[in-house]
């Protein structure tokens, strides 16, 4: 007979313990998204905002807020949120008191093209539009088509890389000939840089250079530095 009311005690116990959990995990299914939470990535410029996201968030006249848990599906939202043309990734979650929140990581420009419609090339050699919040500080890149891109999207990668040419160069200018000519933020003189080839050499030659004229003070003398010819640097005076 123990043995029996034993057993008996047993399998209540488990349904209790089942019961409880099937309970548990009803009402909170059944809890609302309060709460919206937006983070960026640290050390980004406002390409977007907030105001845009929530904007995103929204997938009905109802929005995520005060949709049960359970109606919500979470990678929906970020492939919405992806899509936009400013968001490189996101990451969307909920916490267990019912707080959505999304983490987004923007795109990162490194040139802005100069067109009858501007747009910036990002990091990963892809075109995106410019932001209505913020204007990046970046090359200006000019008679360059988007065909074109990954032509000088090389170049526009190492001066991303390189604090002494982003701190620089400020401008990058394809002529007829597919020679690029870049211009600098202090001084006057042009660099004709070839083709985007030999990329290292060329912005070795150049630093070289441009230390040595600084040393004797002679930065402001030239009229335009070649760095199309091989391991030279070859200067045309005012």
């Amino acid at each position: 007979m123990k043995k029996i009311l034993t057993y008996v005690k047993f399998v209540g116990l488990i349904a209790l313990v089942i019961f409880l959990f099937a309970f548990t995990r009803s009402r909170n299914d059944e809890r609302k998204i309060n709460e919206v939470a937006i983070e960026f990535v640290k050390e980004q410029n406002p390409y977007i905002n907030e105001l845009t996201v929530n904007k995103l968030l929204i997938q009905n006249q109802v929005g995520v807020t005060n949709v049960g848990k359970e109606i919500l599906v979470l990678n929906i939202v970020e492939k919405g949120l992806d899509s936009h043309k400013m968001i490189e990734d996101s990451d969307v979650y909920l916490t267990v008191n019912g707080e959505l929140k999304a983490r987004i990581k923007q795109r990162t420009p490194i040139g802005r093209v100069s067109a009858v419609v501007p747009f910036y090339v990002d990091v990963m050699g892809n075109t995106m539009p410019l932001s209505d919040n913020y204007s990046a500080h970046v090359p200006v890149v000019s008679n360059v088509s988007e065909i074109e891109i990954s032509e000088v999207f090389p170049l526009l990668k190492k001066i991303q890389e390189d604090n002494f040419l982003k701190k620089h160069i400020i401008s990058i200018h394809r002529n007829v000939n597919g020679d690029y000519e870049l211009g600098l933020r202090v001084y006057a003189f042009k660099i004709n840089f070839g083709k985007i080839e030999n990329l290292e050499n060329k912005v070795r030659n150049f630093k070289a250079f441009y230390q040595k004229a600084l040393k004797d003070e002679s930065l402001g003398k030239y009229k335009k530095v070649s760095l199309q010819f091989s391991n030279q640097v070859v200067c045309t005076i005012k």
